[in-house]
């Protein structure tokens, strides 16, 4: 089928998109729109001891100020649940204001609403603030944490959590029979998210209903809907509309509800008029939810063989001046795929998080998967390197084998569909990993170092969010209207999903549109989160699907007037029919959903129009990525020579598609690897990466070709047999390349991001 599910179809949003016809926030103008900037904290720590505005209220064009004194009554950021910590006790809260009233945590931190009438009125109007600050000493990395300034009195050493799962007797058990046991002691550096869409929103407040709208770039509007309505408004969820149209990125950092979302809202009420704010990069690096920031101290034992008996972990975690959401959960809870596609009979993590005086923790691309996967590959290779064996050795010695499946791991994940021997070996065979000595022989008489480096990645994707909506409408005009909960931000859902109406409902391709991004629609779901669009709302698809035809061969049997014979439905050529058995009398399905139309057939009031919904649990993607880089010793420079990916996310339903979600994915993990780097002044506080000019952010000509091919083994877990994908390729990248790397080097391990500087002096001989 020429746009079914299997083809790579180019994908419908690109025209819109790259003709500048996107309608992004901030490219929606509403009538009499005023404009909000935000007066944030130059300091990471402080007092503060009185906040006058005066001045800038008296500035022409502006229209108000809101300071925390103004808000009223309104909730604190949500926080997802509490877990316990090891000895019963719960986890720390930080109730985050939407504007504090006596203290900032971080610098950026957002302390009045400026609201004008241009932009550019509201930012110079706002350098008028005055604000009485008391700076306080500030702890702003995880080495400085535990003994630095409390942040929250109630959180003595700034810990949140001390948090422990696994069978630590157990462990310790297989250390002490162990033939040989490894360390790797290693950093997940601090990243931006810097989708090319900055963080924006507008707040429109309607007096005559009392009820608001926003306009936001989200990854999912019901639960941005549920979590402003219910905890910081203090409002009927049906009293908020949240609208998201064309979103430029979000990589998890566009989840989280953030407070300029709720603000704006309050000065529309306030002010009555739509407010509108668009953040500046520079808000982004200081305000915006960071990714990673865990140190991580991972051990191995073997036994005699080179098989793991277990794996330990200490780790440390740092979630910024507030929790949000979900903040707790990823270096815990994204343990969960810790120990990846290998026999390990025994696991025990132990991670400790902490307060600092820095912006919030979020999810980024993987959110925990990557860490867990990192740590369980570099301990593979410095257990192969202890034993003298290939890297390529050690882990076919400890693979899962396809027979073992279903395969439950320490968290009692349950592995369904697999191959990893295969996927191994065939990358392994791209890669020409038995040839690497003589190309490395090569690249050594021109004085350069080459390196090979091998990961295979497994994570767990979905999961989660619930039960995920989906309902189809045929339309007057012909077009049949799927409506979803889940949020595109760039993976091509408009395609994809149509691709699957298409080829099960039997309807042309081009006549489906893809409905998302408004709350009013009636859809409530757990948004683009995870990985878990397409398994999710692309199985709710398939529920729906089943409800059409259902309907469809009861009406059917009516029009084509069956007289009790059974209709069956098939799709053939692209054209889905229903046919009374035994006779050649059939319809075509979107002439059954007109004819329903134009005639009032008792019982089929809404035409063929139904539902479905689909709560799917975790699916497991998996691969091999080899990565080989050339490094040049005196510049200190690393060009990756080749890479290759040989991928398992189950059928596949576009490839093309796909690809580009891999490659955007390896891109990620090579800017985390090689130069992404969040840092903030140990001593000062201060953020020192703020700009494009401090924080390194991959170019085109950095990121090498790809070769890339996929071994479809559809998981059992859901009807479509998808895996998520949008995070595959990131999880993959990280050890591949930082192995790649330590190889050419000839050490055990750098640490990222692998900067020239630290390459070039890991490079220079030793003394």
């Amino acid at each position: 089928m020429k746009y079914g599910i299997g083809q790579s179809v180019r994908r419908k949003e690109d025209v819109r998109l790259v003709t500048g016809q996107g309608r992004y926030t901030d490219d929606i103008q509403l009538a009499n729109e005023a404009h909000a900037y935000f007066v944030r904290s130059p300091y990471p720590h402080a007092v503060i001891k009185g906040i006058d505005v005066e001045a800038v209220r008296k500035v022409p064009g502006v229209i108000g100020v809101l300071t925390a004194e103004d808000l009223g009554d309104t909730g604190t950021m949500p926080v997802r649940g509490v877990f316990k910590n090891r000895d019963g006790s719960n986890i720390r809260q930080s109730p985050k204001a939407l504007l504090p009233k006596d203290k900032v945590r971080f610098p950026g931190e957002a302390v009045a609403v400026v609201v004008a009438e241009t932009a550019a009125i509201a930012k110079d109007a706002a350098e008028l603030a005055i604000i009485d600050y008391d700076p306080l000493s500030a702890s702003a990395t995880l080495e400085t944490a535990a003994a630095g300034a409390r942040i929250w009195e109630d959180a003595p050493g700034n810990l949140v959590f001390d948090w422990g799962e696994g069978n630590e007797a157990a462990c310790n058990t297989a250390f002490a029979a162990a033939a040989k046991t490894v360390a790797v002691e290693l950093v997940q550096n601090r990243v931006v998210a810097n989708p090319m869409e900055p963080r924006g929103a507008i707040g429109v407040y309607d007096a005559s209903s009392d009820s608001y709208t926003l306009y936001t770039s989200t990854q999912g509007p019901s639960t941005i809907r549920d979590r402003i309505a219910s905890v910081l408004l203090k409002i009927p969820p049906q009293k908020l509309r949240v609208v998201s149209q064309d979103v430029g990125g979000g990589f998890g950092m566009k989840a989280t509800v953030v407070a300029e979302q709720a603000l704006v809202l309050i000065a529309a009420k306030r002010f009555g008029r739509p407010v509108k704010w668009t953040g500046e990069r520079l808000e982004a690096f200081l305000a915006d939810g960071h990714g990673r920031d865990v140190k991580m101290r991972g051990e191995l034992a073997l036994d005699k063989d080179a098989r793991i008996l277990g794996l330990r972990l200490e780790s440390m975690a740092n979630m910024g001046a507030y929790m949000t959401h979900v903040a707790p959960y990823i270096p815990t809870v994204g343990l969960r795929v810790m120990g990846g596609v290998y026999r390990v009979p025994a696991v025990y993590a132990h991670v400790r998080g902490y307060f600092t005086n820095t912006t919030v923790l979020t999810s980024y691309r993987g959110a925990g998967r990557p860490e867990a996967i990192y740590i369980t590959e570099r301990l593979l290779d410095a257990a192969a390197a202890a034993f003298g064996i290939d890297r390529l050795e050690i882990r076919r010695r400890n693979l899962i084998a396809p027979d073992e499946l279903p395969y439950r791991n320490w968290r009692g994940l349950s592995i369904d569909s697999g191959d990893f021997a295969a996927n191994l070996e065939q990358c392994a065979r791209r890669a020409d990993w038995a040839g690497f000595a003589a190309r490395r022989d090569e690249t050594e008489r021109r004085g350069k170092k080459r390196g090979l480096g091998i990961a295979y990645y497994f994570e767990a994707s979905g999961g989660p969010g619930g039960a995920e909506p989906a309902l189809i409408r045929f339309a007057a005009d012909g077009t049949v209207d799927v409506y979803l909960a889940t949020q595109t931000n760039g993976q091509g859902h408009e395609t994809a999903f149509a691709q699957i109406v298409a080829e099960q409902l039997g309807v042309p391709f081009e006549s489906v549109i893809i409905k998302q991004g408004d709350t009013d629609f009636g859809m409530a779901g757990g948004g683009t989160v995870g990985s878990r669009s397409a398994q999710a709302s692309g199985n709710a698809i398939g529920v729906a699907v089943e409800a059409v035809v259902r309907k469809g061969k009861s009406a059917a049997s009516q029009v084509l007037q069956a007289g009790g014979a059974p209709v069956e439905f098939e799709v053939e050529d692209g054209i889905g029919r229903f046919t009374v058995s035994g006779t050649s009398r059939s319809i075509g399905m979107s002439e059954l959903a007109s004819t329903l139309r134009r005639e009032s057939l008792p019982g089929f009031e809404s035409g063929l129009d139904d539902s479905g919904s689909f709560d799917s649990p975790p699916t497991f993607p998996n691969g091999c990525h080899i990565c080989e880089v050339e490094i040049d010793p005196e510049t200190g420079t690393v060009e990756i020579v080749a890479y290759h990916i040989v991928d398992d996310v189950g059928r596949v339903i576009n490839p093309m598609i796909l690809d580009g979600q891999i490659h955007g994915g390896v891109a990620q993990g090579l800017g985390q690897a090689l130069m992404e780097n969040c840092v903030y002044d140990k001593e000062s506080g201060q953020l020192v990466t703020a700009t494009f000019a401090d924080y390194a952010m991959p170019r085109a000509d950095d990121m090498p070709a790809l070769d890339i091919v996929y071994n479809e083994i559809p998981c059992t877990t859901n009807p479509l047999g998808v895996k998520g994908a949008g995070e595959a390729g990131t999880i993959g990248a990280l050890p591949a390349i930082i192995g790649a790397i330590s190889d050419a080097l000839g050490v055990l391990h750098i640490d990222m991001p692998a900067t020239p500087e630290k390459i070039w002096r890991a490079a220079r001989p030793r003394s």
